[in-house]
């Protein structure tokens, strides 16, 4: 008499038909049990491109999305979390993957030394805040230039992408710091892509696009948004509805994460700021997006006006350096020392 199997021995032995991939081979939503082309199909139009993100899913929902049963589902999120390896690994290896971090000069060396000695990092969210003309549009503006040049010159020689929320991209900017560091000002304009964003909706579904463009072979290296909490902050006015933003918010800034994750890229955001009315002393001036934006930032940065046309960088937080501020200006060439 033939013995029913359960579904966890189904589970179990499909694993086991899990093949490994040959070596040099990037794993591919076809590659999981389960997943054809009609159904892999489903998921990418659901903005699901790689194992990663179907790696992450809960079964009802990788069911809901892509048509098919919880058993299957789960079968196909337990063949890619083996296929990536998803548990502990020690330091040394740990150090090993982050020797491919990529850094993008700023521009001035005194401002890449306040972030380490290179720049801003892939891998990580820096966020700079300051009030307007302190020099957040314009460090961006810089970076989506610089990703350009070669490693050796400070690069990732990768593209930019810039999502414009408040309609600060400026394509005669861009060429002229192209123009500053010698660069062909039309083939700099043209590895820049840019979208602007009528609502938090539309800045949220822009993420999704980004990971279609990579795998569609296009070398993205940097992602700015300009300015990260502007819709947000507008969308949902009112203490009654903070809740619901800081909510939104935080699942953005953890998809922003996972984003610079998967791809190794840098993300750089701006952010707006207010007056903290409880700051009887010293500087009042206070980051939208509360603590949700600060843990979520890799690098906070803030930035203010100096003297004699300078602006002053100061490092708010960092995982691995000390608080420390520096002295920039801004002029033809984008950021400079002086």
């Amino acid at each position: 008499m033939a013995v029913k199997k359960t579904e966890d021995e189904e589970d179990d032995e499909d694993e086991e038909e899990t093949k490994p991939l040959p070596d040099g081979k990037e794993p591919q939503l076809t590659d999981l049990p389960g997943i054809g082309p009609a159904v892999a199909a489903k998921l990418e139009s659901a903005g699901i491109y790689d194992l990663m993100s179907l790696a992450v899913m809960g079964p009802t929902e990788l069911g809901d999305i892509a048509g098919v049963g919880a058993a299957v589902a789960r079968k196909a999120i337990q063949a890619a979390r083996k296929m990536l390896d998803l548990g502990f690994i020690d330091g040394v290896e740990f150090a090993e993957r982050r020797a491919n971090i990529l850094n993008i000069t700023t521009g001035s060396k005194n401002f890449d030394a306040l972030l380490g000695g290179k720049g801003v990092q892939s891998r990580a969210i820096t966020e700079a805040f300051g009030a307007y003309g302190s020099g957040k549009t314009q460090l961006g503006l810089t970076l989506a230039v610089n990703v350009q040049l070669p490693i050796e010159q400070g690069g990732a020689n990768g593209k930019g992408v810039f999502i414009d929320t408040e309609g600060t991209f400026r394509p005669s900017r861009i060429k002229q710091i192209a123009e500053g560091l010698g660069a062909n000002p039309e083939k700099v304009l043209k590895n820049i892509f840019v979208a602007r964003a009528f609502n938090s909706d539309h800045q949220i579904l822009l993420l999704e696009r980004i990971s279609e463009m990579i795998k569609n072979g296009e070398p993205i290296k940097l992602l700015i948004i300009d300015s990260l909490t502007a819709h947000f902050r507008a969308e949902f006015a009112g203490r009654g509805q903070l809740a619901d933003r800081q909510q939104k918010l935080n699942r953005y800034m953890h998809n922003l994460m996972k984003l610079a994750e998967q791809h190794n890229l840098a993300v750089y955001v701006t952010n707006q700021v207010m007056a903290n009315p409880a700051q009887m002393f010293g500087d009042p001036t206070t980051a939208i997006g509360g603590h949700i934006v600060g843990h979520a930032s890799t690098y906070r940065i803030y930035l203010r006006r100096g003297k004699k046309d300078s602006r002053v960088a100061k490092l708010i937080d960092s995982p691995d350096l000390p608080e420390n501020e520096t002295v920039f200006f801004l002029s033809d060439k984008g950021v400079i020392d002086e």
